[in-house]
């Protein structure tokens, strides 16, 4: 696996001279955030050796380098599920890479179904804890290289980028909720029962991914933020159905409020 990463690593080292301190993950919906970066190179995942492609329609499968106000970043349009028939290790291979990259931060997005009654279609949450019920990515055969054997979890999202994330929302007049995050297998959506039983469990949100990415980051030293919008509802008595064309049109429509956010963090972050 660490030769691999690092002959992915080589392979993209190649094709671009930026070096970005932070990383971006773009969830169902939120791809043309990339229309916010000024693109200096576009490699394809197809391309990159031991890459995964994604076969999610709306994930376009891009690692997209370019420079937002003069900070140079790196953007994946498109990230990997455990529900695509991939191995943990292979859904985490991208952040490993990343971390090799250089970066120093990263900035994950989804799309996520509501479970918190006080949470509408359309809000921002912000990731301040997670419950996993995935596999866990870090099981297997250990590397040093990525970090400690039992990291630990007590903050595996960061404060200092939690805490900017809701100044920036609060200057700009922009509602945002935090919450947790209850990670699943997917890909069906969640029954009646599943929703009560994540509220039950202390989550706020519930998705398909992000978790996993975390863990793996987190590990590595990687400072995390993520956000999820809220999609669909899954509280009891709400819930509506849904599919998966429905959760990409609305986490669009989060978008330009979302950018403004993750512009500003971005903008704000020291190079390190």
């Amino acid at each position: 696996m660490l030769k691999k990463i690092k002959e992915s690593t080589g392979y993209i080292n190649s094709k671009t001279d930026l070096a970005p301190a932070t990383g971006i993950i773009l969830g169902t919906g939120l791809g043309n955030f990339i229309n916010n970066i000024d693109i200096k190179n576009i490699i394809h995942y197809k391309d990159i050796p031991n890459f995964p492609e994604t076969t999610i329609e709306s994930h376009k499968g891009v690692m997209v380098f370019g420079t937002l106000e003069n900070k140079p970043v790196v953007a994946m349009q498109g990230r990997f599920h455990f529900y695509e028939a991939l191995k943990m290790k292979k859904v985490i291979f991208p952040v490993r890479v990343l971390k090799f990259l250089g970066i120093k931060y990263l900035i994950i997005t989804n799309a996520a179904g509501s479970i918190n009654p006080d949470f509408k279609t359309g809000d921002l949450m912000i990731i301040n804890d997670h419950i996993n019920l995935m596999p866990n990515p870090l099981a297997g055969k250990h590397h040093s290289e990525f970090g400690e054997r039992f990291p630990d979890m007590s903050e595996a999202y960061d404060k200092g980028l939690i805490n900017l994330a809701n100044k920036i929302a609060l200057e700009n007049k922009i509602s945002i909720k935090e919450g947790c995050y209850v990670a699943v297998t997917g890909p069906t959506l969640e029954t009646p029962k599943e929703y009560q039983f994540y509220t039950i469990a202390g989550g706020d949100a519930v998705g398909m991914s992000t978790v996993p990415e975390v863990i793996a980051a987190h590990q590595m030293g990687i400072k995390c933020l993520a956000i999820s919008v809220i999609t669909n509802p899954g509280i009891s008595g709400k819930v509506q159905k849904s599919s998966h064309t429905d959760i990409s049109i609305e986490a669009e429509k989060a978008l330009p409020e979302l950018s403004v956010i993750l512009k500003k963090i971005i903008c704000s972050v020291p190079e390190m």
